[in-house]
């Protein structure tokens, strides 16, 4: 049965926005919910969070007025359940069945597409640069984007499709001119916003060193090489090429304060190497990836804040709210940083988790090569990211 086609509940079902939701998570509220997924999507992906109880029941297990007894014992009747499905109808349908059987129910509008369009802007006040710089996070896949602005000029680094239209009226409410829409690589998580932004009078840059990979539309965007750097009003956005999770991957610089690593480095793991060149070429990519880290990252001062493209469920954000940390922290905390190149490139291709889905068509939309639609762009991108490696196999035993 198609989400689409529930029929409407005979009892009044109250919902829940996705963003009130996630407040209530952050708040450490604890919140019960019953996702009415199939397992397989479930285990895929689903809210998690130390406060959130997540149960998995199928929505077609509620679609008959014999619902078994051991089904209904699965739910909670001692507090207030929240239904999940894909998109809201399955949910709403749930909750309406429960609610008629006494449950204290409501459900999630949207669904975990109305979840995946969550997008905050936070602060990143350990940044000591020309002008500011914010955060932007996507809770429902981990993807980081990072926009600076001063003196009327403001950058986008690693730009969301999704969230086109929100960056352009952010930099309208800041009173700000969006110059610089900066991909770090070619990513394989999420749809890039850049070509649309470049679409709005937005100036798109690609790094230089991805062109190879088969960008079709580079001669349309500026290139960005190696020690490229960008005025954005009195702070400087300088190209630092840091190669291995791509052979294009190049990190931006923050008016030497916080490096935009893109898939590089993140806060709690290091990039895996093998979505661009399979498992045959992971290990040559771990090698440019280490090589990467020591001398060109941490030769850094040390209390130069990293900010990855992404972040997991095992990162700890800082006590501003943002993914970032001092490179000197991440010396000390992560021993992949001090392993030695050989038990580097062991320790990253040791335990590599599932690749991101749909990872060979968003690679292929993002270098121009496949057209989607804005609704099919979205569909593809959902889901957790995967592009770290394995946090457990980095740890030194």
């Amino acid at each position: 049965m198609n989400a689409d086609d529930f029929p409407t509940p005979d009892v009044a079902v109250e919902t829940v926005d996705p963003e009130s939701l996630k407040d209530r998570i952050d708040a450490g509220e604890a919140v019960t919910l019953l996702d009415a997924r199939m397992g397989s999507d479930y285990d895929e992906w689903h809210i998690d969070d130390e406060s959130v109880t997540s149960i998995n029941v199928p929505y077609y297990e509620f679609l008959e007025d014999g619902i078994d007894e051991d089904v209904l014992e699965r739910v909670p009747n001692d507090r207030e359940v929240t239904v999940v499905c894909a998109k809201g109808g399955a949910s709403e349908y749930v909750a309406g069945t429960l609610a008629e059987r006494g449950y204290d129910v409501d459900h999630l509008e949207g669904g975990m597409n109305g979840w995946a369009s969550i997008y905050e802007a936070v602060e990143v006040t350990g940044y000591d640069g020309a002008g500011t710089l914010l955060q932007y996070q996507r809770p429902s896949s981990g993807c980081l984007g990072y926009l600076l602005y001063d003196g009327g000029d403001a950058a986008i680094i690693d730009p969301l499709r999704a969230f086109t239209e929100r960056y352009l009226q952010d930099a309208t409410d800041l009173g700000v001119d969006l110059r610089y829409a900066l991909d770090t690589h070619v990513h394989a998580d999420h749809v890039s916003g850049v070509r649309d932004l470049a679409d709005e009078g937005v100036e798109g840059v690609v790094p230089e060193a991805a062109v190879d990979r088969g960008v079709t539309y580079a001669d349309d965007l500026t290139t960005a090489e190696d020690g490229y750097t960008f005025q954005v009003g009195d702070a400087t956005i300088e190209a630092v090429y840091t190669p291995g999770h791509t052979t294009g991957m190049t990190s931006y610089l923050v008016d030497g304060s916080l490096l935009a690593t893109g898939d590089g480095l993140f806060v709690e793991s290091v990039a895996r190497p093998d979505l661009e060149e399979g498992n045959e070429g992971a290990p040559d990519a771990a090698r440019r990836l280490y090589e990467s880290l020591q001398e060109r990252v941490l030769a850094l001062p040390d209390d130069t804040l990293v900010g990855g493209a992404h972040f997991s469920d095992a990162a700890d954000p800082a006590a501003d709210g943002t993914y970032t940390a001092p490179i000197g922290d991440l010396v000390e905390e992560m021993d992949a940083l001090t392993m030695t190149e050989y038990e580097f490139v062991d320790a990253v291709l040791a335990d590599m988790p599932p690749r991101p889905a749909n990872y060979e068509e968003i690679i292929a939309t993002n270098l121009g090569r496949n057209a989607v639609d804005d609704e099919a762009a979205f569909a593809l991108e959902l889901g957790p990211n995967n592009c770290a490696a394995s946090r457990d196999s980095l740890a030194d035993d």
